[in-house]
């Protein structure tokens, strides 16, 4: 999810300016890699990743134990469709505040089984590094989890072996910088002690791009798993990281007036609508096109038709998916979505109590949805 204040200037700076440009302040520096661990919940070290937040997701053990426990317990998020069984090929799951969106959690991530999985991650401080048009990735032994190390699997190495130059960014100030691939993976690794993942986080891009770099990594996926003899599914799936819409004048988004319970509703019926329109079905080069414009201005992928955090790491993750099935020699890919929920659609989870907590509001007046999707 975004955080209120840094969310207000990531909106602000893609709108068109209202003055000259040379009255416009120059951009913040890059920060330091010291800098982005100092601001960390729990450190990194060169050789672990650490934890960016510690106050919405879990950082001990017993605090991961419960709300695995209660995420299960009704009220339960609103079924869009039946469930597949377990062994999906990918799915999208949001990133929020364990104690809002841990109900979407706990009905989307049980059914990834695979050892090993591929997180597409938002990278919502891309313009503070100055990164577009390729993928980030980090260069960690393992990341740290509230049940211990999660191993970083062998097939980055690979991956980034086969892929162009320009396609790469490597970079432990930028992955450190971003909370919405740990927030997922901790959840992973509560399912299964011995799963393995590769980061990506996903800045801007043109869509024509990211068509570009999808064919490019889902190639050389598809290559080292039929190296390694490995199926899409039962070893490696695709998870895909994204909050959906982000409502509220903080968020620089009120097409239906400030809040209050009508636009609530008109907001979610929205979103409704990408759930089961574009991320639903066949995937397709032109769902994932539809999406991203749905989202996106396509001429001006900074500006924000719809603020859903995902309106890079969905398409891209789309695309990826589509290509390494193809690739596979496998049929296109089918999108279920699962389960819905928003900041404000059921009660927390009483996780206060263990030292977690809410890092942004959620009223009626600053809402946040959350999308639950499986690939099978």
């Amino acid at each position: 999810m975004f955080r209120t204040l840094f969310a207000v200037a990531l909106l602000l700076a893609g709108l068109p300016g209202r003055g000259q440009a040379s009255l416009a302040p120059p951009p913040a520096p890059r920060p330091s890699l010291a800098e982005v661990r100092k601001g960390m919940g729990i450190p990194s070290t060169d050789e672990v990743r650490g934890q960016q937040d510690a106050i919405g997701f879990a950082s001990r053990a017993d605090q991961m134990a419960r709300v695995w426990e209660w995420s299960a317990r009704p009220p339960l998020p609103e079924a869009l469709g039946p469930k597949p069984a377990p062994g999906v090929l990918g799915a999208i799951c949001p990133h929020d505040d364990y104690l809002f969106a841990g109900r979407v959690y706990r009905q989307v991530l049980p059914l990834v089984t695979a050892r090993t999985v591929v997180l597409v991650g938002v990278f919502h401080k891309y313009r503070r590094f100055g990164a577009k048009d390729a993928l980030v990735f980090d260069p960690y032994r393992a990341w740290r989890s509230p049940d211990g190390e999660i191993r970083v699997s062998g097939l980055r190495e690979e991956l980034l072996a086969q892929l162009p130059p320009a396609d790469v960014i490597r970079d432990a100030a930028m992955q450190d910088s971003e909370h919405s691939v740990e927030a997922i993976a901790y959840w992973l690794k509560h399912r299964d002690p011995g799963v393995e993942i590769v980061s990506i986080l996903v800045p801007s891009a043109s869509f024509p791009r990211f068509r570009e770099l999808a064919s490019h990594l889902g190639k050389a996926l598809a290559t080292s798993m039929r190296k390694r003899g490995w199926t899409l599914g039962r070893d490696v799936a695709l998870v895909i990281s994204s909050d959906g819409i982000h409502y509220g004048t903080d968020f620089a988004y009120a097409p239906y007036g400030e809040g209050g319970v009508e636009a609530y509703l008109k907001a979610l019926a929205r979103d409704r609508d990408l759930l089961t329109g574009p991320l639903a079905g066949a995937l397709s080069p032109e769902k994932a096109e539809a999406f991203f414009d749905a989202v996106a201005d396509p001429q001006h992928p900074d500006i924000y038709r719809m603020p859903w955090c995902g309106r890079f790491s969905v398409p891209f993750g789309l695309l990826l998916l589509g290509e390494t099935a193809r690739v596979l020699g496998l049929p296109p890919p089918e999108g279920s979505p699962i389960a819905f929920g928003t900041s404000i659609g059921f009660p927390e989870l009483p996780v206060r109590a263990l030292g977690m907590g809410a890092t942004a509001p959620a009223n009626l007046y600053h809402f946040v949805s959350y999308p639950g999707v499986a690939f099978r």
